[in-house]
C-alpha cells in the first residue's frame, strides 16, 4: 500500500526550500555587491565610502524619516505626526543611497556629465533677495594672456589709491580696541579686479589687474573699520605671485592663502576674525543695489561645506546676514555653501570659527559702488563685534 505523506509535513518541506532560496539569493548578492565594492575601490580611490558619505546621506534624509524611524519602537510619533505627514519612500531613499542621485534635484545626474557643470553644485543656505541657483557666486581663473598684458588702470582707480593710503580719522567717542588688530583682512584670489576700474575693459575674463583690484576694497574696509573703533589689519600679499614662485596652478590659490594666514595668526594673537575678499563674476543686475539713493555693490557669505568645522562659519554668516537685512535689506545676496571636486571647500575656515569669504559685488561695479559697500559692511561687523564683547564682558562683571 502507497504511503502518503502528511500535507503538514510537505509544506514545511516546500517552506524550506524556498527559505533556502532566499538565504541563497542573499548571500550570493552580498558576495557580489563586496566583489564589485573591492574593484571599483581599486581602480578609483573616490568611489570608496567613507564616513563622510553616511554624514552627507542624513543631511539630506527629511526629517520625516527619523519620525518613522522612531515611531517603529515608540508609536506615539507616529500617531502624533499621523495624517500630516507620509511615510518615507524606501525606494526612493535606496535609490539616493546606490547612485547618489537626487531624483528632485537634476544637478545631481547632470553634474556629472556636463563638463564645467559642478560649479553649480552649491547649497543655498539663506537666500537673499534675488538670490537663486542661477546667480549664486562663481569664480573664475584669470587668462594668463590678461595678467601678461595688463591694462591700464583708470586715473580715478589711481587716485582712491592715494586716499585709501592716507587713511580716515576715527571718532574719538567711539569705543576702540586700541592697539589690537582684531579683524584680519586678506586677498586669496588677489588679482580679481573690477572692469569700470580699467581702461578699454568690457568683458568678464578683462576684469583682472595685479595692483588694482579687491584689496582696493579690503584697504577701504580695514580704514572703516578703524574708523569705527574696530582693529583691522589688511594683508595685500599677492597670492598669485606666490604661484608662480611654488610652480603651482591656480586651484591651489587656497593652498598659498593659508600658509600667508597662518604666519600672520602665530603673529598676532589678538586676531578674532578672518575675512576674505572676493568678487564674483557675475554681472551689475546680480550685484548691484540701490538703498537710500545711494548705490552699493552687494555681498554674498560663501561657506565651505568640505570644512569640518562648517557648521560655525554657518552660524556666523547667517547672523551677519541677519544683521544686514535689518541695516541694509537686500544688500546681502545670502549664505551659500559650495563643496565638492568642483570647488575648495574648505576655503581656509577651519582655521576660526570666526572666518568668512565675502564676495564683494561683480565685474561691473565701479568705485563708489565699493566705497559704499565697504562702508555698510564695516558698519554691520562693528555693531556685531561690540554686541559680541558686551555679551563676554557680562560673565566678567557677574564674577566680581
Amino acid at each position: 500500500m502507497k504511503k502518503i505523506r502528511p500535507l503538514g509535513r510537505m509544506v514545511v518541506s516546500v517552506n524550506g526550500t524556498s527559505l533556502f532560496k532566499v538565504c541563497m539569493l542573499l548571500f550570493v548578492g552580498l558576495v557580489m555587491t563586496f566583489l564589485l565594492s573591492g574593484i571599483l575601490t581599486s581602480l578609483k580611490p573616490e568611489y570608496r565610502i567613507s564616513s563622510d558619505s553616511f554624514h552627507t546621506l542624513s543631511d539630506h534624509l527629511a526629517g520625516e524619516v527619523y519620525v518613522h524611524i522612531l515611531g517603529m519602537e515608540n508609536r506615539y510619533f507616529t500617531g502624533a505626526a499621523k495624517g500630516e505627514i507620509a511615510p518615507p519612500s524606501i525606494s526612493g531613499l535606496l535609490f539616493k543611497v546606490a547612485t547618489s542621485i537626487n531624483p528632485d534635484d537634476p544637478r545631481s545626474l547632470l553634474g556629472r556629465e556636463l563638463p564645467g557643470f559642478s560649479i553649480f553644485d552649491s547649497e543655498i543656505l539663506v537666500a537673499g533677495e534675488g538670490t537663486n541657483y542661477t546667480n549664486v557666486p562663481m569664480e573664475s581663473a584669470p587668462p594668463t594672456e590678461v595678467l601678461a598684458n595688463e591694462r591700464e588702470a583708470s586715473i580715478e582707480s589711481l587716485e582712491a589709491i592715494d586716499k585709501i593710503a592716507q587713511g580716515s580719522k576715527s571718532d574719538p567717542s567711539v569705543l576702540t580696541t586700541g592697539d589690537r588688530k582684531v579683524v584680519y583682512i586678506y586677498h586669496t584670489h588677489t588679482t580679481e579686479s573690477y572692469l569700470p576700474l580699467l581702461k578699454d575693459a568690457s568683458k568678464p575674463s578683462q576684469a583682472f589687474h595685479s595692483k588694482v583690484n579687491v584689496t582696493l576694497v579690503g584697504d577701504m574696509l580695514g580704514k572703516e573699520l578703524e574708523s569705527r573703533g574696530v582693529g583691522a589689519s589688511v594683508d595685500k600679499t599677492n597670492v598669485q605671485d606666490q604661484l608662480k614662485k611654488a610652480g603651482w596652478k591656480y586651484s591651489k590659490s587656497y593652498t598659498a592663502s593659508r600658509q600667508v594666514v597662518e604666519t600672520a595668526m602665530a603673529a598676532n594673537k589678538d586676531m578674532q576674525y578672518l575675512i576674505d575678499i572676493h568678487r564674483d563674476v557675475l554681472r551689475k543686475k546680480n550685484t548691484t543695489i540701490s538703498l537710500q539713493n545711494k548705490n552699493y555693490a552687494k555681498i554674498a557669505f560663501v561657506v565651505g561645506g568640505d570644512n569640518p568645522h562648517s557648521e560655525k562659519n554657518e552660524i556666523l554668516a547667517k547672523e551677519l546676514h541677519n544683521l544686514f537685512e535689518k541695516k541694509f535689506p537686500g544688500l546681502s545676496r545670502g549664505v551659500i555653501k559650495k563643496k565638492g571636486a568642483g570647488t575648495n571647500g574648505i576655503f581656509n575656515q577651519d582655521l576660526s570659527a570666526s572666518a568668512m569669504l565675502l564676495e564683494v559685488g561683480g565685474v561691473d561695479n565701479n568705485l563708489e559702488e565699493l566705497k559704499n559697500t565697504s562702508a555698510a559692511i564695516a558698519e554691520v561687523i562693528s555693531q556685531y563685534y561690540w554686541d559680541a564683547e558686551k555679551v563676554n564682558a557680562e560673565p566678567e562683571a557677574e564674577k566680581k
